[in-house]
């Protein structure tokens, strides 16, 4: 290995050359690398959450969450009968849940928020 004196403004500056350092800087990036992904991987598998439940429809939904599925901001349950809208107050076992919703949201007919409730 050929070593270059460093440089500034002409002027030879004591320590290190060049190529060393380049070496040790080399080094130390990938040392620093395969440490943030054991970092990044070991994170990941602790924070991770489960992916929501599919249900394949209003039975299933029913059989675990007797109310249905709702978003969060919902309070009521909105019917409309013969033209005319009235709110309701919820019924049965309502799991209040976005993603949860959102995964299942086919089955809200009346897309009022609530998938599968109980009128």
């Amino acid at each position: 290995m050929i070593s270059v004196p460093r440089t500034r403004c002409g002027i030879d500056l004591p320590g290190e050359s060049v190529r060393t350092n380049r070496v040790i800087r080399t080094i130390g990036l990938s040392a620093a690398a395969a440490v943030l992904a054991t970092t990044v991987s070991l994170g990941g598998a602790v924070s991770a959450q489960a992916a929501p439940t599919v249900y394949k429809n209003c039975t299933a939904i029913n059989k675990v969450y007797s109310g249905g599925i709702a978003k969060k901001s919902v309070t009521k349950n909105k019917v409309t009968s013969g033209g005319k809208v009235t709110y309701r107050a919820l019924k049965g076992t309502v799991k209040k849940d976005d993603a949860l919703y959102k995964a299942n949201a086919k089955s809200d007919r009346d897309k009022d928020g609530i998938a599968c409730e109980k009128s």
